[in-house]
């Protein structure tokens, strides 16, 4: 999910996607003349997805930070509390029962 291409409304109107949008802006981008539009840490030019597959691959945050410099750990927890609050969220919208 593109967090910067999509909106509460476009989701089902949930107030909590648009604070995650809103969390993530100061912490995460995507621009079309950086990296091809890939979502990236604010003033880098390391895609977020790179410090997810760091981790997927059993690397700490610590090898993470020590391989790019350039993302704060401050912008790395941002990241994962975003994507942490987004992946609860959604789980208890599946548990709702349907309207």
């Amino acid at each position: 999910m593109a967090l910067r291409a999509t909106s509460g409304s476009q989701l089902g109107g949930s107030a909590w996607v648009d604070e995650a949008i809103e969390a993530a802006r100061g912490v995460v981008h995507a621009d079309p003349e950086i990296v091809s539009g890939t979502p990236v840490f604010v003033g880098t030019r390391v895609p977020v997805v790179t410090l997810i597959d760091h981790l997927a691959a059993g690397d700490s945050l610590e090898v993470f930070l020590d391989d790019f410099p350039s993302v704060s750990r401050e912008q790395a927890v941002a990241t994962l509390r975003i994507a942490q609050e987004v992946l609860l969220e959604l789980a208890q919208a599946n548990a709702r029962p349907a309207r």
